[in-house]
């Protein structure tokens, strides 16, 4: 409602104050999620797509910035209104409206090691090196900027 519907209103033809009301209103979980594509599916030379996912209620708060998932929703136009609707024509953008999102990153908690990984890592904590091994597993895909990466690591 962006208009006083009262009969005072109308006759005085005008469209009058609305105000908040905060214990009238329902509050509803919303997340707006904005994905892309995996960085060793991007063909090179050329940057990632990226997908805007609305979720609603339960959905919410499932996804942080980083994580591997998959989104069933329905695909939808983004609802233009005012001058934008005027001048976007027959151009749209467009979202997904997500009913299911499935994580494939687990939390650490729920990692399990072999014998062979454990061993690994003893043999990397002792070697003395862990500052540069921890250095180069940042962002391997942009080679070099050590420096940057250590910084990082601080």
């Amino acid at each position: 409602m962006t208009e006083c519907p009262s009969l005072e209103c109308k006759q005085n033809n005008s469209k009058g104050q609305l105000f908040l009301s905060t214990r009238a209103s329902k509050f509803l979980p919303f997340q707006e999620i904005k994905i892309q594509e995996m960085a060793d599916q991007v063909p090179v030379g050329h940057i990632p797509r990226m997908l805007t996912v609305h979720a609603h209620g339960t959905l919410t708060r499932q996804v942080n910035p980083g994580d591997v998932i998959d989104v069933a929703g329905i695909f939808l136009p983004t609802p233009y209104t005012g001058f934008k609707a005027i001048r976007a024509g027959l151009l749209t953008d467009t979202y997904l409206e997500a009913m299911h999102v499935n994580q494939h990153k687990k939390a650490y908690d729920d990692l399990l090691f072999d014998a062979k990984a454990l061993r690994k890592i003893e043999q990397y904590k002792h070697s003395g090196h862990m500052y540069e091994y921890l250095s180069k597993s940042i962002a391997p895909e942009i080679y070099g900027h050590l420096d940057v990466k250590k910084a990082l690591l601080l």
